[in-house]
C-alpha cells in the first residue's frame, strides 16, 4: 500500500469516527445567581450549539444571612430546571452532566434541594468543589487564550464565589495548534456578586462604599499575589488575563453601547483594562434606575453589577495587565468538552 493510500485511509477513518458520534450532549450549570443550559452536537472543530437557556434565579439569595436556600429561591430555580428538563427531552439528549456550585456547596439544605430536584425533574445535580469549577471554566475558555503569551490568569466572578486560576500554556507560540492550558494553582474566595451586594447593598452605592468593596476583595486576593508575584510577570508582559462572568460581559455590552446584549459581539472581546475600570466607575456612579434602564444591565442585574465591578477592579489593580480578554463561555463549555472527549 502506498503512502498516499495510508493517508487516505487515516483521513477516512477520522471522518467516519467523527460521523459515528451521533450523541447529543448537554451541560447544566446551576450557580448562585444563574441557571444555564447548553445543548450541542460534536463538530469537526469542537461542537455545534443546538439550544441554550439562561435565567437569573438567585438561588443563593439570603444564604449569607441564613445559611440555607430560601423557599422562594428554590421555587424560582426549580421552575428554571423544569424548563431545562423539557428542552433536554425535546432535543433527544443522550449524554448529560449537571453541576451545582457555591450556593449548594454552602447551604445547610443543599443536599435536600438536590434530592428534591431529582424527584421533581429527574435531573441529577452534582455538587462540584471550587477546584473542579475552576478547571472546567479553564477548559471552556482555553480557545480564547493568546498562544503567544506563556501564562494566564483566568478569573470567574460568580454569584457566591470568585475563582482565579494561574495557567501555563504548553508549547506557547508554536503556531501549529492551540496550546494546552496547564493549571499551576488557583485561589477562591466565598464572595461573589450576590454575597457582596447583600453585605454592602446593591441599589444605592456611595463612592466610599464602592471603594470599601474594592479594598475588601483586593485584600482577599493579596496573599495569592504575594505567593506567586504575578506583578513581575505583568511587568514583563509574560502573563495575560481572561475574565468569564456576567460582570465582564456586561462591561463589554455597556462599552459597545449595544441596544441589547449580544453574545456574538461580546465573546472574545479584547478591552483595555483602564477603559474597563473607567466603565466600572461610571456604572457604580449611576442611580439604580439608570442601571435598570441600560439595556445591557437591566432590572435583573441592576442591584448586582456594582458588586461585580468592585470585584473586577480589585483584581485589575492587583494585576494591572494592559488588556483583558472577555469570555461569554466557561463551565458549560468545559463540561461539554470533557463529555465529548470521554474524560
Amino acid at each position: 500500500m502506498t503512502a498516499t493510500s495510508h493517508t487516505r485511509k487515516r483521513s477516512y477513518n477520522k471522518r467516519t469516527q467523527q460521523r459515528a458520534d451521533n450523541n447529543i450532549y448537554a451541560a447544566i450549570d446551576l450557580g448562585t445567581n444563574n441557571c444555564r443550559l447548553l445543548v450541542a452536537r460534536p463538530s469537526r472543530k469542537s461542537f455545534r450549539v443546538l439550544d441554550t437557556f439562561s435565567r437569573i434565579v438567585r438561588l443563593g439569595e439570603g444564604l449569607s444571612r441564613n445559611g440555607e436556600l430560601s423557599e422562594d429561591a428554590m421555587r424560582r430555580t426549580m421552575s428554571a430546571l423544569k424548563i431545562c428538563a423539557g428542552k433536554l427531552k425535546r432535543r433527544g439528549v443522550t449524554r448529560l452532566r449537571c453541576v451545582a456550585t457555591e450556593a449548594c456547596r454552602r447551604a445547610d439544605n443543599g443536599a435536600q434541594f438536590i434530592a428534591q430536584v431529582k424527584r421533581e425533574t429527574g435531573l441529577e445535580l452534582e455538587i462540584i468543589d471550587n477546584s473542579e469549577e475552576a478547571s472546567l471554566a479553564i477548559m471552556g475558555c482555553a480557545p480564547l487564550l493568546n498562544p503567544e503569551i506563556p501564562e494566564a490568569l483566568i478569573f470567574d466572578i460568580g454569584g457566591g464565589s470568585t475563582e482565579v486560576s494561574w495557567i501555563r500554556l504548553e508549547n506557547p507560540g508554536s503556531g501549529r495548534e492551540l496550546p494546552k492550558p496547564l493549571m499551576e494553582d488557583w485561589f477562591s474566595v466565598s464572595k461573589g456578586v450576590v454575597t457582596l451586594a447583600e453585605k454592602y447593598g446593591g441599589r444605592d452605592i456611595t463612592p466610599e462604599t464602592y471603594q470599601q468593596m474594592v479594598q475588601e476583595v483586593y485584600d482577599d486576593f493579596l496573599g495569592f499575589e504575594k505567593k506567586h508575584d504575578f506583578s513581575q510577570r505583568v511587568r514583563d508582559n509574560k502573563i495575560q488575563m481572561l475574565g468569564t462572568s456576567g460582570t465582564v460581559t456586561t462591561l463589554v455590552g455597556v462599552y459597545k453601547k449595544l441596544p441589547r446584549y449580544d453574545r456574538n459581539r461580546v465573546d472574545g472581546t479584547l478591552i483595555n483594562c483602564d477603559t474597563a475600570i473607567g466603565l466600572c466607575h461610571k456604572i457604580s456612579s449611576m442611580t439604580y434606575d439608570q442601571r435598570v434602564a441600560n439595556p445591557c444591565i437591566g432590572s435583573q442585574r441592576a442591584d448586582l453589577v456594582v458588586a461585580g465591578c468592585a470585584i473586577f477592579e480589585a483584581l485589575a489593580k492587583l494585576w494591572p495587565v494592559a488588556q483583558l480578554r472577555v469570555a461569554d463561555r466557561g463551565l458549560r463549555e468545559g463540561i461539554l468538552y470533557k463529555l465529548m472527549n470521554g474524560t
